[in-house]
């Protein structure tokens, strides 16, 4: 009976050991990756990569994004094929806003996005910001992307 029990633990003892080196080299692993940027952060050739909103002008001070508010992104990237934002937002499922800007050196325009436009006068939309790049030949390759719903 003594020599049961002690089988028992043993087994016990054995799996719950190979559990732990599961889950440790799945951690080794999983973190290996997200070094490397990961698959969400990855395009061909655009290495790691992140993308987070930035208010230049917060109407309302509530610290959040809102219609007729001003953002910029802050971005990094070791993609160095002029890396770009292009936001799209979106009322009831229609497109009522759109805007692209450049995040590389030299790029000579804004990159400040204006919370409105002629299709969007006002309430809240639900915004998704890509990060992108075009190569040779004309194909986009997204990088990252950021969702976000912007206030009313």
């Amino acid at each position: 009976m003594r020599i049961r029990s002690v089988l028992s633990h043993s087994v016990q003892a054995i799996a719950e050991g190979a559990l732990i080196s599961l889950l440790v080299v799945g951690l080794i692993a999983g973190t290996a990756l997200a070094a490397k940027g990961g698959a969400a952060g990855k395009g061909a050739g655009g290495g790691a990569s992140s993308l987070s909103v930035v208010l230049v002008a917060d109407a309302n001070g509530n610290g959040l994004p809102n219609w007729g508010d001003q953002l910029t992104f802050n971005v990094s990237t070791t993609a160095t094929d002029r890396p770009t934002v292009r936001l799209h937002c979106y009322q009831n499922g229609i497109l009522v806003y759109t805007f692209s800007a450049g995040f590389f050196t030299g790029y000579p325009w804004t990159t400040v996005y204006g919370l409105s436009s002629q299709s969007w006068t006002a309430g809240a939309a639900d915004c998704t910001a890509s990060l992108i790049y075009t190569k040779s030949g004309g194909r986009v390759v997204t990088l990252k992307t950021l969702e976000f719903q912007a206030g009313a």
